[in-house]
């Protein structure tokens, strides 16, 4: 049974106590996915998320004639083990200009990008095909940085964006014997650019432009420099970096870890899950403060490899401390006095911390989870550098702002900043704009505030197809929440929570 066009969610009534596993990374495991098909022969990959991004990674491999089977996770229904036979930093030719290989990336950024890159190692024409969102994303950067490197990449609207027919190396250079010495380059672990090979990556607007390339870099022999924003510091470029040396790029196992992204759904979902017991008094200030991070809800197996930025949620959240205090009491209906109030601001000062948090140093796409629970701090947060939420599944900063704002809150635009004030909220029908981590996080607020109804809920599927089950699942392995058909009243059962 399918989710309901439009569902409600209601507020937790009882503390709870819970152990959630989520599944695993999205960004980890197409990037995995990737490595596995250059690589030396069979791998096996571990907690690999299945979700719509994924699938349409793996379907895209298989219409490319790789081999790669799916099996179930015992311990996450949505992951899967998955194997591919690798063909050593081969790939398998496309068409031809009349007939090229169609390969359909639905709205996966990611599949997008790394493919991109990925059909230039082999021969004959691709074409590369989404949604109409997608054929809205940019890609120019990375179809410049092909270019420099001598691909055909012939963007069929003349934008620079999909659909996109990309002529594989082997066709474009005339070398035929190039297929035949791939596999060896995956085995030198050569630092320069022995093709002579090089082209400049700005990662302005995504840093998926950097990480296609470098994905590739060893079995096509380019060199990438990268440039843009925080180009020396990028989170995700850091991520594909680590990957690309952790992998077994001879066969062999690779572990997915948990996808941080979506744990930070349910490390917010700690200040409206537990009563005021998980405060303790302060002999210093005389007062209730929460001196230790909050454990009503725990994430399991939570990453700790510091590839993923959002592994840095719950900290970013302690730094910030009008956020963290004001959930922590206006969280659980807790009163703040004057003097409480002062205290706490004494207290923020003498920690030193900061009240802004930037999409570029602090956090990735959990800074929307933040973005959305800031009305209950403490006084005026800062939410930076958020340019790249414009360009994701949706436009983001005005997509946040608008839902917010449609729940009683006060927020400003400005630039690429958004200032969120503290608020009373109260409830509203949530446009998801098809953007799965706007229902999700839209979701995790309605724990609190009566009334949060979520317009196409099935969205999450991109993700994490049974986050409604997480949410609805009774405790331990769930929060126990109660989720209605908006139209009817009715209470879901869980298993007709599950997106499809």
């Amino acid at each position: 049974m399918s989710l309901p066009d439009l569902i409600e969610i209601v507020p937790l009534e009882q503390p709870v106590h819970a152990e959630i596993t989520v599944p695993g990374s999205k960004s980890i495991t197409n990037r995995a996915l990737i490595l596995a098909a250059l690589a030396e022969g069979e791998t096996v990959l571990q907690g690999a998320l299945w979700s719509e991004d994924t699938q349409i990674m793996v379907e895209c491999l298989q219409e490319l004639g790789f081999m790669v089977n799916v099996e179930p996770d015992p311990n996450e229904p949505c992951n899967r083990t998955i194997t591919v036979y690798g063909k050593g930093g081969s790939v398998p030719p496309g068409g031809t200009a009349e007939q090229p290989l169609e390969l359909f990336v639905g709205n996966a950024g990611t599949a997008a990008r790394f493919l991109s890159a990925f059909v230039c190692l082999g021969s004959g024409v691709y074409r590369l095909h989404g949604v109409p969102r997608m054929h809205e994303r940019p890609q120019a950067a990375l179809f410049a940085a092909l270019r420099e490197l001598g691909f055909q990449v012939e963007s069929e609207k003349g934008n620079d964006k999909l659909p996109v027919r990309i002529v594989g190396q082997s066709s474009s250079r005339g070398n035929e014997a190039h297929s035949e010495k791939i596999s060896q380059s995956l085995l030198t672990s050569a630092t320069t650019n022995e093709r002579g090979h090089s082209c400049t990556v700005s990662i302005e607007q995504s840093s998926q432009f950097a990480s296609a390339l470098l994905l590739g870099a060893k079995a096509g022999g380019w060199d990438v420099k990268i440039t843009g924003e925080n180009a020396d510091e990028s989170p995700y470029v850091a991520m594909t970096s680590e990957l690309i040396k952790a992998f077994p790029h001879q066969g062999g196992t690779f572990q997915i870890e948990p996808d941080a992204s979506s744990g930070s759904y349910f490390e917010a979902a700690n200040f409206f899950a537990e009563g005021p017991e998980s405060l303790q008094h302060s002999d210093q200030f005389g007062i209730l403060i929460p001196t230790k991070p909050l454990n009503a809800v725990k994430v399991k197996h939570w990453p700790d490899t510091s590839w993923q930025a959002d592994e840095k949620f719950p900290e970013v959240l302690l730094m910030t401390p009008s956020l963290y205090f004001g959930l922590a009491y206006r969280g659980k209906n807790l009163a703040i006095d004057p003097q409480t109030f002062e205290s706490l601001n004494e207290f923020c000062k003498k920690r030193g911390t900061k009240n802004a948090i930037s999409r570029n140093s602090d956090l990735g796409d959990s800074i929307m989870t933040a973005i959305t629970i800031a009305p209950f701090a403490l006084d005026a947060v800062c939410f930076t550098d958020l340019g790249r939420l414009r360009v994701q599944e949706c436009e983001r900063v005005v997509a946040l702002r608008t839902e917010l704002t449609k729940c009683g809150a006060k927020v400003v635009e400005e630039g690429d900043t958004l200032t969120v004030y503290p608020s009373q909220l109260h409830g509203a029908e949530i446009e998801t704009y098809n953007d799965h981590r706007m229902a999700m996080s839209f979701a995790i607020l309605g724990l609190k505030v009566p009334g949060i109804r979520i317009q196409n809920p099935a969205c999450v599927k991109k993700t994490f197809p049974n986050f409604f089950q997480k949410l609805a699942a009774p405790p331990p392995h769930g929060l126990g929440a109660t989720i209605l058909d908006a139209a009817t009243g009715r209470k879901l059962k869980v298993e007709e929570l599950f997106a499809e």
